[in-house]
């Protein structure tokens, strides 16, 4: 089940962010501009912002595994009639559209698979899920590797296109959604999710199977015959009202602000999704051996002030940049590994608060430092702090309830989709005009968030309650 939302993951990321990638590479054959380059990095944003609610919503109304089935097929058929856009207006809404249909995935994922194993383990499968998550950009620059240098270039009258490249790879990464849809048909539905609907003999079935297939034929039939839990729980909430209001309301309202806010203030993923553009910028300028002595903006200026070199294929992505892209995306997801070994001892709360502080801190330094490669070890030290997502995750689990808990976390989600939708322009933006303040802007509002994460209960002290009365209800 973890290797499942894992792969399924990955599957999102190369639909939502795959324009990441594809901006630079389709920049010379559709005469893109650099505000309609943010445009269309912008356009996915949207559909994620819309389709993560409606995800959500759908998976507690109508189960997480069949609105994950459909989500998986519709975005891999749309991202691949991306693949042949004549302009970039048509990439972009076709792209906005494949975001949209993609953008319960995550949340989806994420939720059968809590459900899915004992509490005991959640903090762990969620983190070690969040690692593959981190992994994925770096898995769209593998795939990029051996795909974007190709040369071919096939005309097709009918469209009035060249089939190239770029076109092959935005087809590709439409690949993991279809293969991701095909494993689903082999797993089963969130058992807790089957209970709460009142149907708890198809819940029983599948925790049966569960043990079945974990423990082997030889370890027998596990012996069960009915299952508890709070009477609130069962049947699920009656209507859409009821599924919805309860998050805007006491208890759950402080947390439903306070998460969704910790999100807004999360605006790494804007300077992630560039990540291949800076890469490149960062690469060109330092291979002519000029720049070792700048910091990252005075390079990234340098870069966009510089002619064009007659011995590099225009809109070429560098290999060596997009191995960077890799080499960030393993730092992060080695790191997240780490953080999971220590969570439960320090507290995702607590652990939030380091992060968000120490990754803030390191993003205002990058460009203090006058040396290319230190500035970039505070620029990767800074984007390790998307590691945050998968502990904001992980609290969004554990305080709502099973109900309410797809469509909570699709829609605190959803308020660090729309920062990010923002920032992603603004970014686009300051990166050409004030390269520096952007930095200090969006870092220090990083590193302020940690005061937000102040104001969540501390989760260690609610494991200790919860277990004495685990011990009365045994």
């Amino acid at each position: 089940m973890t290797c499942y939302a894992g792969f399924t993951i990955i599957a999102y990321v190369c639909i939502a962010f795959g324009s990441t990638i594809i901006i630079p590479a389709s920049a010379c054959e559709l005469n893109t501009t650099n505000s309609q380059q943010g445009y269309i990095a912008a356009g996915p944003l949207v559909g994620i912002i819309l389709g993560g609610v409606v995800g959500g919503y759908l998976g507690d109304k109508f189960g997480r595994r069949r609105v994950l089935l459909i989500a998986l097929i519709t975005a891999a058929i749309i991202n691949g009639i991306a693949s042949i856009s004549v302009n970039w207006v048509m990439l972009m809404i076709l792209q906005s559209i494949a975001s949209f249909c993609a953008a319960g995935e995550y949340s989806l994922s994420m939720t059968i698979l809590s459900e899915s194993v004992p509490m005991a383990k959640r903090n762990l499968v969620v983190l070690l899920v969040t690692s593959i998550f981190l992994m994925a950009q770096g898995v769209m620059a593998v795939l990029a590797i051996p795909i974007i240098p190709l040369p071919f270039s096939n005309y097709i009258s009918a469209l009035d296109i060249y089939w190239n490249s770029w076109r092959t790879l935005l087809l590709v990464y439409s690949a993991p959604s279809l293969v991701s849809a095909a494993w689903l048909a082999f797993m089963l539905e969130s058992p807790k999710y089957l209970f709460t609907q009142g149907r708890e003999e198809e819940a029983l079935k599948i925790i049966r199977t569960i043990h079945r297939l974990n423990k082997g034929k030889s370890a027998g039939e596990l012996q069960i015959t009915g299952l508890v839990t709070d009477a609130q729980q069962i049947n699920g909430p009656a209507s859409s009202k009821d599924q919805i209001v309860p998050l805007f309301k006491l208890p759950l309202v402080k947390y439903t602000i306070i998460v969704t806010a910790l999100h807004m203030f999360q605006q790494v993923g804007s300077f992630q999704i560039w990540l291949p553009t800076i890469a490149n910028q960062f690469i060109q300028i330092v291979e002519t051996g000029e720049g070792t002595d700048k910091s990252l903006c005075a390079i990234i200026n340098d870069s966009l002030e510089a002619p064009p070199n007659p011995d590099i294929a225009p809109c070429a992505l560098n290999v060596v940049a997009l191995l960077m892209v890799l080499l960030v995306c393993v730092a992060q997801s080695v790191a997240n590994a780490l953080l999971s070994l220590i969570v439960n001892r320090v507290g995702r709360r607590n652990m939030a608060m380091g992060v968000t502080a120490t990754c803030g801190l390191a993003g205002v330094l990058v460009n203090l430092v006058p040396n290319a490669y230190g500035s970039v070890a505070f620029f990767i030290i800074f984007l390790l702090g998307i590691l945050v997502i998968g502990l904001y995750t992980a609290i969004a689990v554990a305080l709502f309830p099973t109900q309410l808990r797809a469509l909570a976390v699709a829609l605190t989600m959803t308020g660090g989709r729309i920062g990010t939708f923002a920032s992603v322009q603004i970014l686009n933006l300051m990166l050409v005009t004030n390269c520096n303040a952007g930095f200090y802007l969006f870092c220090a509002i990083f590193a302020s968030s940690a005061i937000i994460a102040a104001f969540l209960p501390d989760d260690r002290r609610l494991q200790t309650q919860r277990k004495p009365e685990a011990k009365n209800t045994e």
